[in-house]
């Protein structure tokens, strides 16, 4: 989460990412559909529990514009693109914000998003490189990739990992969780760079490694929140309500350990798994529904949503980067310190996405016999 022969290399703000070439993809079959609902003067934005989000954030919005915000909130991004799709001939929604790079091409493809008119400026090669069509506009970014618990590695005598076949091992029996890729952005994303990992290999396969870690009794879960807050001994879940904490190893950012340290004054036993190519450069779009009924608010929000004052906040607000050039994570109390930047990213493309998901999916469901 086959290669192709790229002449040139991208040079971008964070990491390399998802594809060196620049996508416009729309699907010219698609016309722009008459709202959906009535236009009450509400902007109703389809999303998931997304932190920036915040009532002080949408209460400023209606207070520069006069325009009032509702939520409507899902599991997931999983459920946004669902969500969509159910209500596609009525559209209850305006805006939504949070689908990310491997769920885009779908919503595209089904001619969910509608050209928006937003004019954000100042926005980082490393968020637009992988789409830069008018039906969506990225709002978030982040590399994606396993964490682990150093203390309880260090402890069982156990290495670091050296390969992805490492953790097919005895000693890593029952001990990674993995937040499903069938309803899970960060477990789609990791599906999409374990297709790219074993395409360099030359020995095994993806599918082959995926049902082998099943076999090692790996924890599938439907989401990253129950992967990291329930299973995962690195993390904050030891102080919520279900903690287990059977799991040393899940996929998460890498920069999540220095959310930890953040939040921890500049403690943290959690690390990335720095392995060429099992990371994927996550960007989180938004995007104007297709049978909007506000459109003009929907504009203002995307505008308001990358403007300086809010999006350059993202790392703290969001606990991802911001899509604005020039920013970073902040120094304090170890964020950034803490927060590891891989070299080597997948450089799968927005076509190779599209065509190859539905594909990718349903071989994973097998290799891993999930209904």
């Amino acid at each position: 989460m086959k290669m192709n022969a790229l002449l040139l290399m991208c040079v971008l703000l964070f990491a390399p990412l998802t594809g060196c070439l620049e996508q416009t993809e729309s699907n010219d079959d698609c016309s722009v559909l008459p709202a959906g609902h009535a236009d009450d003067g509400v902007l109703r934005i389809l999303t998931y529990d997304i932190t920036a989000l915040s009532e002080t954030v949408t209460d400023e919005f209606t207070n520069q514009t006069g325009i009032t915000v509702e939520m409507i909130k899902v599991d997931d991004a999983g459920g946004i693109l669902d969500q969509m799709m159910l209500t596609k001939s009525a559209q209850q929604a305006d805006l939504m914000i949070g689908l990310d790079n491997t769920y885009l091409p779908t919503a595209i493809e089904n001619c969910l998003l509608q050209p928006h008119a937003a004019t954000p400026v100042n926005i980082a090669s490393s968020a637009s490189a992988f789409y830069s069509g008018d039906q969506a506009i990225p709002f978030d970014q982040g590399d994606v990739c396993l964490n682990y618990d150093e203390d309880a590695l260090s402890e069982a005598n156990m290495t670091v990992p050296t390969h992805l076949s490492n953790l097919t091992e005895e000693e890593w029996k029952g001990k990674i969780a993995f937040p499903s890729p069938v309803t899970s952005s960060p477990g789609r994303a990791f599906l999409v760079a374990t297709m790219e990992y074993f395409s360099y290999e030359t020995e095994g396969d993806a599918m082959g490694w995926w049902s082998d870690m099943v076999a090692n009794d790996a924890i599938i879960t439907t989401g990253w929140t129950e992967a990291y807050e329930t299973h995962y001994t690195g993390g904050y879940g030891e102080y919520t309500e279900g903690y287990i904490g059977d799991a040393w190893m899940t996929v998460s950012y890498c920069h999540s350990p220095g959310v930890e340290a953040f939040y921890a004054e500049n403690y943290t036993h959690s690390t990335s798994l720095m392995l060429d190519h099992s990371t994927f450069h996550q960007v989180e779009y938004t995007g104007i529904i297709n049978g909007a009924a506000q459109v003009d608010g929907a504009n203002l929000f995307i505008d308001y949503l990358l403007s300086t004052d809010v999006n350059q906040n993202m790392p703290e607000n969001n606990l991802m980067y911001s899509v604005l050039e020039g920013t970073d994570l902040p120094e304090t109390n170890g964020y950034r310190h803490h927060a590891d930047v891989p070299t080597v990213v997948t450089t799968m493309t927005y076509e190779e996405i599209d065509t190859n998901m539905d594909e990718w999916l349903d071989d994973w469901k097998a290799a891993t016999q999930q209904a």
